[in-house]
């Protein structure tokens, strides 16, 4: 059986066509497969080395997606880990069906809506402050999510998917540029004491690129976690630690032992919509699924895709839509055990063409939320949202798909590090201010139980057959949904290639702020924008994360890593999985169950 793969396998690579190159990506661009290749596409190369290992030995997409992140815990602390959440888009290549896994972080049973207000003062506290205080960190989700997901859709043990990431946490591994120029910025998490120990470097200083870093506590708790499953977090030795961490001055938090204990993913029915030729599936809320197919749905209405990249009609055109997508998403996206989300109104044909239709020849002031059907009255959200986020996508050889977007929050998440892994900041994203001056209620304010509002939109493309036709996703905090929209304009309405899709400029428009990389901009694009009233201006925090994998036309499997960070797509045939398949969706409003798998 085994000479046969191989067989396959040199048949199918020897027809592929090599893409460019950039930087440390290695990027194999399949032409035709006789069924679908398995592919890892994420934002370091260790961590799709990971992916692929386990693929190749017949693991599923979900298998490859849990050691893809244990090693991204590990070399890519700075954007997610063990100690942060995630939300999964799974396609079942089977069933021909989406489902996605909310591993959000839930707020403490001791959180209160004015947890991050000065009690001096009543006004929000400094974000800086907030972020490193013990209040940050919510109960982490991803570990819970991922083996919910893999108890239902994985084909080898649980205990066999960590051997990568525990061997590479106890021999070291080389710092990256990308992480030691994280460690060299100006962030307040590189102040907490966890960080500045952990990256100490022998004679003073901190890690720099090219310095082998060994974190041997990750080690033994990836031993722990593969022998004794997501218990080895949320209860014993190492929750134990974590609430010790987390009731540490200064502003100590109310995480307790109970709260890990009780914490449930949610298996929710994603929110679609059509867009081109596709149906878009994505993370509906407490993610922001549904703004960025109400921003497509917006972009439908325009002539962009007659346009292109060096026109600035199109860009003007993304801003402005972008403008009224995010007014809407900020009011009214947040937990649906909590607050009614009009997710069908914010995408209803009618409301689109009334929103695209506030498109002028020139920007004007910030838009106002509109009243999409089934809205209810709320107040102006007050929410900060940093960008230390990872996307990832992983393909198995039986045509399942995962699009996972996972974080810890800010850089470091809270700074606070327990077992050799990072504690989130996840709190941070509630709004800070639960009311306005009108005393209108945010919908996105903190609530015991309650899981803060993301970005974060892992999304994946279906044919008129309901096919996998491509996935992306991107990290970059509340710029995520413009980063994500933007790439797929580029790379379906201007047919470039994947790669050069990612690599176009991003412009971000929210509010007042126009936002984006002013010096990849053409001149004459910048210079038309600012006679349409738009002023591009340096900003949004740390650099977009997207990665994608398009089906073209003739089965063409086209991958593209974000050339911001330090990403590599491999895609190559790889056994079919023997999977157990079984979901159990608990996503009804104020059903907060376990997805229980069947087994």
């Amino acid at each position: 059986m085994r000479s046969r793969l191989l067989a396959a396998a040199t048949l199918l690579l020897a027809s592929c066509a090599q893409l460019p190159s950039q930087g440390s990506g290695v990027a194999r661009d399949v032409a035709t497969a006789p069924r679908a290749p398995g592919f890892v596409v994420a934002a370091n190369p260790l961590a799709v080395d990971a992916g692929m290992a386990v693929l190749r030995r017949g693991g599923s997409a979900v298998d490859a997606a849990v050691a893809v992140q244990a090693m991204l815990s590990l070399v890519e602390p700075q954007s997610s880990g063990i100690g942060g959440g995630a939300f999964m888009t799974y396609y079942d290549a089977g069933k021909r069906d989406v489902t996605v896994y909310d591993g959000r972080e839930v707020a403490p049973a001791g959180a209160t809506a004015d947890m991050f207000l000065d009690p001096a003062t009543g006004q929000p506290l400094p974000f800086a402050r907030a972020v490193l205080s013990g209040r940050a960190t919510g109960v982490p989700g991803a570990v819970a999510m991922l083996a919910q997901a893999q108890r239902q859709h994985g084909a080898l043990a649980w205990s066999s998917l960590f051997d990568d990431a525990e061997r590479t946490a106890r021999d070291g591994f080389i710092v990256s540029p990308r992480l030691a120029r994280m460690l060299g910025g100006s962030y307040a998490e590189l102040s907490a004491p966890d960080v500045q120990r952990y990256f100490a470097r022998p004679g003073g200083g901190l890690v720099q690129a090219g310095d082998r870093l060994r974190n041997p506590a990750y080690a033994a708790f990836l031993s722990r976690l593969a022998t004794q499953g997501p218990a080895a977090l949320y209860r014993g030795d190492t929750a134990r630690r974590i609430v010790d961490r987390v009731h540490a001055a200064p502003i100590p938090g109310s995480l307790s032992e109970a709260d890990l204990a009780a914490y449930k993913p949610i298996a929710r029915t994603p929110v679609c919509g059509a867009w081109r030729v596709y149906r878009i599936c994505a993370a509906p809320p407490p993610a922001s699924g549904v703004g960025l197919i109400e921003l497509l749905g917006l972009l439908q209405r325009t002539d962009i895709a007659k346009r292109g990249p060096n026109d600035p009609q199109a860009w003007y055109l993304f801003a402005e839509a972008s403008r009224l997508m995010y007014a809407d998403r900020d009011r009214y996206v947040a937990d649906p055990a909590f607050v009614r989300v009009p997710v069908a109104g914010m995408i209803d044909p009618a409301y689109l063409d009334a929103r695209a239709r506030l498109i002028g020849p020139r920007a004007g002031p910030a838009p106002v939320a509109g009243t999409p059907p089934g809205a209810t009255a709320a107040g102006p959200d007050a929410t900060h949202e940093p960008a230390g986020t990872s996307h990832f996508i992983v393909g198995d050889g039986a045509g399942n798909v995962v699009s996972i977007t996972t974080t810890v929050e800010s850089i470091f998440g809270s700074g606070r590090m327990v077992d050799g892994f990072f504690l989130n900041n996840q709190m941070t994203d509630f709004s800070f201010s639960p009311r306005d001056a009108s005393g209108r209620a945010a919908v996105n304010a903190v609530a015991p139980g309650k899981r803060p509002r993301s970005s974060m939109t892992p999304l994946v493309m279906l044919d008129r057959d309901n096919r996998f036709a491509g996935a992306i996703g991107s990290a970059g905090g509340n710029a995520i949904l413009a980063y994500v929209a933007k790439s797929l304009v580029a790379a379906i309405d201007w047919n470039l290639p994947t790669q050069a899709a990612l690599a176009q400029p991003n412009l971000v428009a929210r509010g007042d702020a126009f936002q984006g990389e002013v010096s990849k901009f053409a001149p004459q694009v910048l210079a038309g924008l600012a006679a349409r009233g738009v002023t591009v201006r340096p900003g949004q925090g740390e650099d977009s994360g997207v990665h994608a994998m398009i089906v073209r036309p003739g089965g063409r499997y086209d991958g593209g890593y974000d050339p911001r960070r330090e990403g590599k797509v491999v895609v190559e045939a790889v056994p079919a999985p023997r999977i157990r398949s079984a979901v159990i969706r608990s996503d009804r409003v104020g059903d907060a169950r376990e997805a229980v798998a069947a087994q």
